[in-house]
């Protein structure tokens, strides 16, 4: 895309066009994304819960009621308490928002399909999404309420305290990798599914769950959302927040989550291959323009699609497990989670220095012959679940429900 706007536009303004339509496209997707996102966790603690969620605006299944709830904030009034600071309270989501979305920039989308290739593009977007931890203090600090105060320091030292060991076990799959860029790492785990690098060793399989949970905590996700915590912090950090302000924290919250869950999915579980066509898509289909563009639309879609299973399991756990207590929180990753991903970390050294390559070479297909059994037999197990939506007298716009006794009786004697 470089060369044709540089053939188009001349060496000077190409640069700073690309630069602008990628930065518009992302902001697009991370702006959809969060709509989708916010519909999908209704619905599925609805279907958890034993409730139908979002049944009316939209259609059957309620897709537009997101939009309407965006349409609702947008309007809201605009309120900064008396007792807040205005610079730091009207700061503070921005700076969240910014932090997240700069991770975009270094994600790898496809096969060349990344605003800007880097060769340290892990750490970097480690690095930026550590920062949205700034606008959550400063938001917490100005907003001049204790609740929020309370809440911002929590995040601060959860975020900080969950880092390490999710730094750590980004590390032992780019030791197997050799690589800090994310495209290349991509490109190592083409062909089928057992060359993914979760599969690589038992330290890169016990590396992404590890590293998955981490990634969860350092989203405030349930059972770690303490930066919340309604239950006893009224709404923790955005206490004082409404309106458009809030809408931009959680925008900020989403896009960490599909973040987090694409360096997930570079590092671990394919990135964008689909783990059956034997080599890459784009030299399948050919050289020609078209192939390419049909490639390199699989290959984004199915990034997007495991990066979107993986926001889905966390929204599963966020209405399966209860929140755990502050203390209990940070004991979990200094306690547990900090030693195991320093194990993992000299373990898979120990691996790649002394085990035998034919080992290295035959044992991932046997861990992934066990997933992939195990995973049939959750399979066959649901299958066997019955399970019915509460569907069965719950009225609603389609389907009205059948006349009680009453009605009848009174429909008859008039």
């Amino acid at each position: 895309m470089t060369e044709l706007f540089n053939s188009l536009l001349g060496p000077i303004l190409a640069p700073v066009v690309v630069a602008i339509l990628a930065t518009l496209i992302l902001i697009t997707f991370v702006l959809v994304s969060a709509i989708f996102f916010v519909w999908l966790e209704r619905k599925v603690s609805a279907r958890i819960q034993d409730r139908l969620g979002p049944t009316r605006v939209g259609g059957k299944f309620g897709w537009l009621q997101t939009l309407t709830d965006g349409i609702k904030l947008l309007v809201k009034e605009d309120i900064i308490p008396t007792d807040a600071d205005p610079m730091l309270f009207r700061i503070g989501p921005y700076l969240a928002l910014a932090g997240s979305f700069l991770a975009f920039m270094a994600l790898p989308f496809g096969y060349g399909i990344v605003a800007q290739n880097m060769n340290i593009a892990v750490f970097y977007m480690l690095a930026v999404m550590s920062t949205e931890v700034f606008g959550i203090i400063l938001g917490a600090y100005g907003s001049g309420s204790k609740w929020a105060l309370f809440g911002g320091m929590r995040e601060a030292a959860q975020m900080v305290s969950y880092e390490v060991p999710m730094a750590i076990c980004v590390l032992v799959p780019v030791i197997v990798a050799g690589s800090m860029n994310l495209s290349q790492v991509g490109l190592q785990q083409e062909g089928g599914f057992w060359n993914w690098l979760v599969f690589r060793d038992p330290f890169t399989f016990a590396a992404f769950w590890t590293y998955f949970t981490c990634a969860t905590a350092s989203c405030k996700r349930a059972p770690f959302d303490l930066a919340e915590a309604e239950s006893e912090l009224v709404a923790g950090f955005h206490t004082e927040y409404s309106g458009f302000r809030w809408l931009i924290f959680f925008m900020a919250e989403y896009g960490s989550m599909f973040a987090v869950s694409g360096i997930a999915t570079l590092l671990f579980l394919g990135g964008w291959h689909t783990g059956v066509a034997p080599r890459e898509l784009t030299e399948l289909l050919g050289p020609s323009t078209f192939g390419f563009i049909v490639a390199g639309i699989i290959n984004v879609v199915v990034f997007i699609a495991k990066c979107w299973l993986l926001v889905f399991v966390m929204m599963w756990v966020r209405w399966t497990l209860p929140r755990l207590r502050i203390d209990q929180v940070m004991m979990t990753c200094l306690k547990y989670f900090l030693p195991i991903s320093c194990a993992l970390l000299l373990g898979v050294s120990v691996w790649l220095a002394f085990v035998p390559e034919v080992i290295q070479a035959y044992l991932k297909y046997v861990i992934a012959l066990v997933c992939v059994l195990v995973f049939l037999f959750m399979v066959y197990k649901i299958r066997l679940t019955s399970s019915v939506l509460p569907t069965a007298g719950f009225s609603n716009f389609w389907i009205p429900s059948a006349p009680s006794r009453l009605q009848t009786a009174n429909k008859s004697s008039v």
